[in-house]
């Protein structure tokens, strides 16, 4: 696969989300296959691997399914040819309904230890700020990710979910090497962070690219999902109405991806990498075809009239998305 730069750090054009294999979407996928997909993965060409602390869900058997702990194990074999990224500083509550952030210091180190461990590494690639704490100030959390680095633990830091201002201080203490947020045709807030990004060259790494996989193009009016462990059931896109008010623009990325020969996901990734050389999206998946699928999409490149189509079309719609 194609690659490009977060900073100085080289990564895959397109990166592997592996938070849904644990988390999110329904009940976590058994660990030797999970494990199978990620290497999957890499075989498809990906090299920079998303996880985080907060990412654990259940397996059928009701046991817990640690994200960090299948991707360093499925990725050891392989240490030095793959990126890690991993995320503190965001926790459940007592009955998993709600994260909480939080990044004193002392609390930060402890989520990083624990992540090198659950990861089974001396260092992580890349390690974020999960999400900012309104009671820590922006310049003692980059201070700390400054030591970090320093001691060896993490090679390059980040911060995910976080405004313009938290960034730009931040980034005054120890540069940023990449920022996480939601960023897809559907949800498009983040696009007004893009100049201060390219004017301090930070890389931006776009989770749910595909709108939560909206944009996959395998979406139906009555699909159903679990309530309890599957977010889809609870995200305003996967409503009738949403639906119904996306629809334009589902019609016209898969009139787009057939005059490419390509898929509904490969198109909305391949408009993603045609908005900055500096954006990676970071599309996750349980099933082999889709993960190769859109590790395709960086060699897809749309014409000037078909990012205009989409371009012209997006303006006029009102969509209801997570995130927007």
């Amino acid at each position: 696969m194609k690659t490009r730069k977060l900073r100085d750090l080289t990564v895959s054009s397109i990166g592997f989300g592996s938070m849904g294999l644990s988390h999110a979407y329904g009940t976590a996928l058994e660990p030797q296959l999970a494990e199978k997909r990620i290497r999957e993965a890499f075989d498809a060409g990906y090299t920079l691997f998303d996880t985080a602390e907060l990412y654990v869900g259940q397996y059928a058997d009701g046991t817990p399914s640690v994200n960090e702990e299948l991707v360093g194990a499925a990725l050891k074999p392989i240490r030095d040819q793959v990126v890690i990224a991993s995320k503190g500083g965001l926790y459940w509550n007592n009955d998993h309904t709600q994260s909480i952030p939080d990044a004193r210091p002392e609390v930060l180190r402890q989520s990083l230890e624990g992540s090198l461990k659950r990861l089974n590494v001396d260092s992580i690639d890349l390690y974020y700020q999960h999400q900012q704490d309104p009671n820590v100030e922006p310049e003692v959390v980059a201070d700390l990710m400054g030591q970090f680095i320093k001691e060896g633990k993490i090679k390059h830091w980040g911060i995910s979910n976080a405004s313009v201002d938290y960034i730009e201080r931040a980034n005054a203490v120890t540069p940023v090497t990449a920022v996480q947020a939601r960023y897809s045709m559907m949800a498009r807030k983040t696009e007004d962070m893009l100049p201060l990004l390219d004017k301090l060259n930070i890389g931006l790494v776009a989770y749910s690219p595909m709108a939560n996989g909206f944009l996959s193009g395998n979406i139906k009016n009555n699909s159903q999902y679990d309530q309890q462990s599957d977010f889809r059931s609870r995200m305003p896109q996967y409503s009738a109405e949403g639906i119904a008010k996306a629809q334009k623009l589902t019609n016209l990325i898969k009139e787009i991806a057939d005059k490419n020969s390509a898929s509904p996901a490969q198109v909305s990734l391949a408009w993603l990498l045609n908005q900055k050389p500096w954006i990676v999206p970071i599309p996750g998946s349980s099933k082999t075809g889709r993960i190769v699928e859109n590790a395709g999409a960086a060699d897809i490149t749309l014409s000037e009239t078909e990012l205009n189509q989409i371009r012209t079309l997006l303006l006029g719609l009102n969509l209801d998305v997570l995130g927007n």
